[in-house]
């Protein structure tokens, strides 16, 4: 079986990062990536997708975003990005490997992570397989709704052009369900339902964004954070709720006729969606902007809390030493789930098992010296 000192599980932004930081420091690690290419879980986005954050502010550890420094970049700028990201330090990338179990190694010293490519056994794991998830959370009345009506989680949907004619419900209003909404407002009849999740003031298309952003990501760094008493209760809200509207504003929804309902879609009468206030819904296509779950349920160790997320700080497992988690939703403050607060935990992670390697080969030496 090989042996390999750390795994890290995941090869989006959040691993590569910590993999670069890991082999700066000279320790051996490699790094399992379920795709057949670096990015393609970016390039999976719909279309207009864009990042939040200029491109000034989008680098990781040790290499520069490329391009207009106050460019937002798309979807497919942040895949090339952790493409070359890869090459650039020769990162240990394996690619089409699908990790299938993660348990303790026999005698307890240790990991073995079990793939569809055979098994390794380390040290050190990472996990950083999603900021919320990878497994689309749909609610369990989809299935009463009528068939001649499309259904498409966030996550499959790609443009307008996927759906049928007629008028179209999203469902969810946290940023990604208000832009998808926008988007189709321009072509077809739209109605957006859920709670209001409050929005960021500033707007995104106008030059003060570039004035006003650094002053967010301070706060977005520093302020909100795990060790701050409104860092914690915006864990509550971003981990349980999403995130509030960026670069789509409620003003923006209603001047391009969005039907808007904070209420919750909540039952189907007669094949349409009804919603807690008894409205029903007449669409023809329904998208999921639900958000996603986090399922562990591969990791045979006892590490999840009754919420579905592990017992962690920083990343660092509180039950089992030697892993970590890396690219979690307020791993330590609201700027963990974006680009520009990845290399900050990446980096302290590093430093932790890093630190734990030296310790154990210290040991090590003092015995072989006794």
């Amino acid at each position: 079986m090989e042996h390999i000192e750390t795994v890290i599980i995941g090869g989006g932004q959040a691993g590569l990062a910590t993999a670069r930081e890991l082999v700066s420091r000279g320790h051996e690690c490699v790094v399992l990536e379920r795709n057949s290419t670096v990015g393609d879980g970016w390039r999976q986005q719909y279309d207009s997708l864009r990042l939040y954050s200029p491109a000034r502010h989008d680098s990781l550890p040790g290499l520069s975003f490329p391009g207009d420094p106050k460019a937002f970049p798309g979807k497919d700028d942040v895949a090339a990005y952790l493409q070359s990201y890869a090459a650039h330090f020769r990162l240990p990338v394996r690619l089409g490997v699908r990790v299938q179990r993660l348990a303790a190694a026999d005698g307890g010293d240790g990991f073995v992570v079990t793939t569809d490519s055979g098994s390794i056994t380390c040290r050190s794991v990472v996990v950083a397989t999603g900021t919320f998830g990878r497994a689309p959370r749909v609610p369990e009345i989809a299935k009463d709704l009528d068939p001649s009506i499309l259904q498409l989680h966030s996550s499959e949907y790609r443009r307008p052009s996927q759906l049928r004619d007629g008028s179209v419900l999203v469902v969810g209003a946290s940023h990604s369900g208000c832009d998808i909404a926008y988007e189709l407002a321009e072509t077809r009849p739209t109605v957006l339902a859920g709670r209001d999740c409050g929005q960021i003031p500033v707007r995104w298309d106008t030059g003060a964004i570039h004035l006003v952003f650094p002053f967010l990501l301070f706060a977005w760094r520093h302020v909100m954070t795990r060790r701050t008493p409104v860092g914690r209760r915006m864990m509550g809200e971003i981990r349980n709720h999403g995130g509030p509207m960026l670069r789509v504003k409620r003003e923006d929804l209603a001047a391009r006729g969005v039907e808007r309902h904070t209420q919750r879609v909540v039952g189907v009468t007669d094949g349409l969606p009804t919603l807690d206030d008894g409205t029903v819904v007449d669409a023809a296509n329904v998208i999921w902007a639900t958000g996603f779950t986090q399922r562990f349920d591969w990791i045979d160790l006892p590490v999840i809390g009754d919420d579905g997320w592990p017992r962690e700080y920083r990343g660092v497992s509180q039950d089992v030493p030697g892993l970590f988690f890396c690219g979690l939703a307020f791993q330590y403050a609201f700027a963990s789930m974006v680009l520009p607060g990845v290399g900050r935990d990446a980096a302290y992670l590093a430093e932790r098992i890093a630190s734990r390697s030296s310790e154990r080969t210290g040991r090590s030496v003092a015995r072989a010296r006794a």
